[in-house]
């Protein structure tokens, strides 16, 4: 990505509102990538003063018709920003904040093209996947143009309709706290069998991110992975044999716990 890809938003600006973890993220990765700082106008009373110094605008009044409007703020924080908030017809608002509908953000800006994006964290270190939808009046370049903004911080993929981010949310949006508790799982299994914290520690973490890595730049299917593994009537056989197993191992626990995030976003999105 080059300072090409933001031409537009660097002639016209582009209003971020919300500079937290995932916002400042986002924000450092479109600066490193060619976004003009001058362009940028943060609102957000807790921002950094340190952007100020890079030529970011920090809480003052925002241009007229902006290129795109970033929401990073918290979906209970919603209700009191989209008043405050004015954009034109040809603006494009993106959303990261969970639980807002394309219908919610509509009733604010009924002539808006509206992009909502679901990312996660590890968008933070630039490794996160967001998925993206459009309301009806986002055409093929407001697509583009979000589409250029999250890839800065990790992979995009473009759902058919919204209902769909409820699932992204439980897989992916949801999915890093699992993988988390799977290397504090894996830890406390390695301590049980008489390793060093620390060292049970380092070997979960490892074994996680190496596996995850190989995984991403492999394009053999997972499965094939794991048989690669799998010697017959081996260690790595009689542990799958318990994860595995089709009524008490990891598919079925899985498929629950999915289901019973992508259900909670359902409920938090009516």
């Amino acid at each position: 990505m080059t300072g090409k890809d933001f031409s537009t938003i660097n002639s016209r600006g582009l209003v971020l509102v919300g500079c937290g973890r995932m916002g400042g993220a986002m924000l450092k990765s479109w600066l490193a990538r060619g976004l003009d700082a001058t362009a940028v106008t943060v609102i957000d009373p807790n921002a950094p003063a340190a952007l100020a110094d890079q030529g970011v605008r920090l809480n003052q009044t925002p241009p007229v018709r902006p290129a795109v409007l970033v929401l990073a703020v918290k979906p209970q924080m919603m209700g009191d920003v989209l008043p405050s908030v004015e954009i034109g017809p040809d603006t494009v608002l993106l959303s990261v904040a969970a639980g807002v509908t394309l219908a919610g953000y509509a009733r604010a800006f009924p002539d808006a093209r509206i992009v909502r994006a679901m990312p996660n964290t590890p968008a933070a270190i630039g490794r996160g996947i967001s998925a993206l939808i459009g309301n009806e009046r986002a055409d093929a370049e407001a697509l583009a143009l979000a589409e250029t903004l999250m890839s800065a911080v990790g992979e995009v993929v473009r759902l058919q309709d919204e209902g769909q981010i409820d699932a992204v949310t439980g897989v992916s949006g949801s999915g890093p706290a699992y993988v988390f508790h799977l290397i504090e799982a894996l830890a406390e299994a390695a301590r049980a069998e008489g390793l060093p914290d620390d060292v049970a520690l380092q070997l979960a973490r490892a074994t996680v991110a190496g596996a995850g890595a190989l995984a991403m730049e492999d394009d053999t299917p997972p499965a094939a992975l794991r048989e690669a593994v799998t010697s017959p009537n081996g260690t790595t056989a009689a542990g799958l044999a318990v994860l595995m197993d089709p009524q008490t191992g990891l598919r079925p626990l899985i498929a629950r716990t999915v289901r019973a995030a992508t259900e909670r976003s359902r409920e938090l999105g009516k």
